[in-house]
């Protein structure tokens, strides 16, 4: 370790700053013998010639970082923290990971792929199936068999979910909204008729 701050790397010979040189507890002076660009290159050699998959080296400007899933240079401001990255950044940009996300929400909890989804969307002209006016959004599945019945806006799925899906419910709604305002006809004590 030089006086002015600046450690020599063991491989290349420079003198370079401390932040340079990843750290290693166990060196009395805290740091890797060699700094982190040698380190790189030897992890890249050593990598190619076990044959693995190697990404290319890109320069990259300060305050930004290469997102390996889409492939662009992004700024800081778009990547999650990540604390136990050396650089205290995710491995995808926010895009990528919420692209991510959905992909996995639609396979996880409907068994479908984002292109059946689509498919699905098209098929039904890029409209709500039930009121034919919003865009298709919103995958809708009968809550008993799981089964993906369309694709609907979220009116009409928050609708469909607040009637508990239930036909009975949802005719008394159709009648009511038609003017036939029933009212429950008492049988016995705390029993009520209603209408079917």
């Amino acid at each position: 370790m030089e006086a002015d701050g600046t450690k020599r790397c063991t491989r290349c010979g420079e003198d370079k700053p401390r932040e340079c040189f990843a750290i290693k507890r166990t060196n009395l002076d805290g740091l890797q013998g060699h700094c982190r660009d040698c380190g790189s290159d030897y992890h890249r050699a050593r990598q190619m010639a076990l044959g693995r998959k190697v990404r290319p080296r890109v320069d990259v400007p300060e305050g930004h970082k290469l997102c390996l899933r889409c492939g662009e240079t992004k700024p800081h401001s778009e990547w999650h923290r990540n604390a136990t990255a050396s650089d205290g950044l995710s491995t995808r940009c926010k895009a990528c990971r919420a692209a991510e996300g959905r992909a996995g929400h639609l396979k996880r909890t409907y068994g479908i792929t984002e292109a059946q989804r689509d498919e699905m969307i098209t098929a039904q002209a890029g409209v709500c199936c039930i009121c034919l006016a919003a865009s298709a959004v919103h995958v809708d599945h009968c809550h008993e068999t799981d089964r993906v019945r369309g694709v609907l806006c979220f009116n009409c799925n928050s609708a469909l979910g607040k009637l508990r899906d239930d036909v009975g419910v949802m005719r008394r709604a159709i009648a009511y909204l038609e003017g036939n305002v029933w009212k429950p006809t008492l049988v016995a004590s705390g029993v009520y008729l209603l209408p079917s």
